[in-house]
C-alpha cells in the first residue's frame, strides 16, 4: 500500500479478516485513519459549540451591539483573505503537515482558553474578542490548507469518495448537535465555560493527531521553489480545478446572498418565531447526514461527473420553496423544512464529491496551495454575496431579492455542464500535461 496507512494489526487474524470494531466501516477499521478521523470529529462538534457561544458571550457579557458584531465576523474570516495563498505555499514547502495541524489544534486551545480567563479576572473586552478571533481564524487557515496534503497520505485514491463521505458525515453530525449542545451550555454554565468545550476538542485533536502515522510526502528541491502564486497558476489552466472553482464561486455568491435575506425574510414577512424556525433548521440540517449516506452509492451507480452535476442542482433548488412559502401555517412550515432538508442533503454532496474531485486532480506537491487558492476565491465570494443580498433586499424587496438569489445559485453548475466533469465515471486523473510554470519557480 506504498505510503498509506495499512489496517490496524489489532484488528486482523490470521486471515487478515478483522475480528473486532466488525460494526465500523471499512475504513475506520484502520488506525491511522480512524484516529485522523476521530480527530476531525471532535474539533468540528467543539467548533460548533464556540460558534455559538463566542457571539453569545459578546452580545450577553460585553453588551455588543450590531455593528460590534459585524466586526466580531469579520475579525474571524479575514485570515482566509490575507493568508490562505501565503499559509498555502507555505505549508507545501513544510515537510511535517501533520505537525502544522497540531501546532494549529494547540494554538487555538490556548487563544480560547484565554477568554474565559480574561471573563473570571473581569477584564475581557471587545478588541480583546477581535484579536482571538482573527487569530483563531489564522491558524484554523494553517490547519486546512495543510489537511488536504494528511489526506493523501492515509487514503488511497480508490477509497477518497468513502474517506470524503466520513468526514463530511462528521461535519453534518456536527451540525445537527453542536449548536443544540452549545444552547444548553451557554444556558446552563455560561458562555464563558460554553467556550471551553471547544478548547477541549482542540486538545483532543491534537492529541490524536500525535497517534497518527503516516508517511507524509516530501517536497524536492524544485517543487519547494515553487512561488506563492504556483496554486492559483494551477487552477488557471487545470480545466477540472478551474470548474469546479468557478461553479462553487458562483454559487457561494448567490447562498451568501441568500443566506444574507433568509432569517429576516423568515421572521418578518413569512412571521415565523425564532424557536420555531431554529427548530426548522435543526431538524432540516439531518438532511446532511441523508446526503452523507447516500453520495457513496450514487456515484458507484451514475459516476463521479453525473452525480457531481446533480449536487450543484441539489443544493440550491430546494431553496426555491422559501420564497414560494405560502398558505396555511403547517403547509408554509412544510415548504421551510423541505427547503432546508433538501439544501443539505445537496451540500453534503456537493462537498463528498467535489472535494474528491479537486484532491485527485491536484499534484500532491501542491495541494496545500491549492486549498490556499480556492479558500481565497470561495472565502473571498461570500461577503460581496451577503453585500449584494443586503442591496437588493433594501432597494426592491426581500422576496424578489430572494428568487434573484435561489435562481442565480443555479448558474452555477453551467460552470459544470459544459466542462469534461459531467462524462467522468471515476475520480480524475492529474492533468500531467500541466506543468508549474517556469516563471514560478526559483529563488
Amino acid at each position: 500500500m506504498g505510503r498509506h496507512a495499512v489496517p490496524d494489526p489489532a484488528t486482523t487474524l490470521g486471515t487478515g479478516e478483522p475480528v473486532r470494531r466488525r460494526w465500523l466501516p471499512r475504513l475506520l477499521r484502520q488506525a491511522a485513519f480512524r484516529r485522523y478521523w476521530s480527530a476531525q470529529t471532535v474539533s468540528l462538534f467543539g467548533d460548533e459549540v464556540s460558534t455559538l457561544a463566542i457571539p453569545l458571550l459578546a452580545v450577553l457579557m460585553i453588551d455588543a451591539g450590531p455593528a460590534q458584531m459585524g466586526y466580531l465576523t469579520a475579525a474571524a474570516l479575514m485570515p482566509n483573505l490575507l493568508f490562505s495563498v501565503i499559509a498555502g505555499a507555505w505549508v507545501d514547502r513544510y515537510p511535517h503537515k501533520r505537525r502544522v495541524m497540531i501546532a494549529a489544534d494547540v494554538g487555538r486551545a490556548l487563544l480560547l482558553a484565554a477568554v474565559p480567563v480574561l471573563w473570571w479576572m473581569q477584564v475581557l473586552t471587545l478588541p480583546q474578542l477581535y484579536v482571538v478571533a482573527f487569530a483563531v481564524g489564522t491558524l484554523a487557515v494553517f490547519f486546512e490548507v495543510a489537511h488536504s496534503s494528511l489526506f493523501v497520505a492515509l487514503v488511497v485514491r480508490s477509497d477518497y469518495i468513502e474517506a470524503n463521505t466520513l468526514l463530511n458525515g462528521a461535519r453534518a453530525m456536527s451540525s445537527v448537535a453542536g449548536p443544540s449542545v452549545g444552547g444548553v451550555l451557554v444556558q446552563v454554565l455560561s458562555a464563558p465555560v460554553a467556550v471551553l468545550a471547544d478548547v477541549s476538542s482542540y486538545l483532543a485533536s491534537a492529541l490524536l493527531l500525535t497517534r497518527v502515522d503516516a508517511t507524509e510526502y516530501r517536497p524536492t528541491t524544485r517543487e519547494r521553489g515553487l512561488g506563492i502564486a504556483a496554486g492559483l497558476r494551477y487552477l488557471a489552466r487545470s480545466v477540472i480545478l478551474r470548474s469546479v472553482l468557478l461553479g462553487s464561486a458562483t454559487l457561494n455568491l448567490f447562498n451568501f446572498m441568500f443566506a444574507a435575506l433568509f432569517v429576516l425574510y423568515v421572521t418578518t414577512d413569512l412571521g415565523v418565531s425564532a424557536g420555531t424556525l431554529g427548530a426548522v433548521i435543526g431538524v432540516g440540517a439531518v438532511g446532511g447526514l441523508f446526503g452523507a449516506a447516500i453520495t457513496g452509492r450514487l456515484t458507484r451507480r451514475f459516476g463521479v461527473g453525473a452525480t457531481l452535476v446533480a449536487a450543484f442542482v441539489m443544493f440550491p433548488a430546494p431553496l426555491i420553496l422559501v420564497p414560494l412559502a405560502a398558505g396555511p401555517r403547517p403547509v408554509l412550515l412544510a415548504m421551510l423544512f423541505a427547503a432546508e432538508f433538501g439544501s443539505a442533503v445537496g451540500v453534503m454532496m456537493l462537498d463528498i464529491t467535489a472535494g474528491a474531485v479537486q484532491t485527485a486532480a491536484t499534484p500532491e506537491s501542491m495541494l496545500a496551495r491549492v486549498q490556499g487558492a480556492k479558500r481565497t476565491v470561495n472565502y473571498g465570494i461570500r461577503p460581496i454575496g451577503a453585500l449584494l443580498g443586503g442591496v437588493l433586499g433594501a432597494t426592491m424587496g426581500l422576496q424578489p431579492a430572494l428568487w434573484i438569489a435561489t435562481i442565480g445559485a443555479l448558474t452555477g453548475g453551467l460552470w459544470i455542464i459544459f466542462s469534461p466533469l459531467p462524462r467522468l465515471r471515476d475520480l480524475p486523473q492529474v492533468e500531467t500535461e500541466q506543468r508549474p510554470d517556469p516563471a514560478s519557480v526559483g529563488g
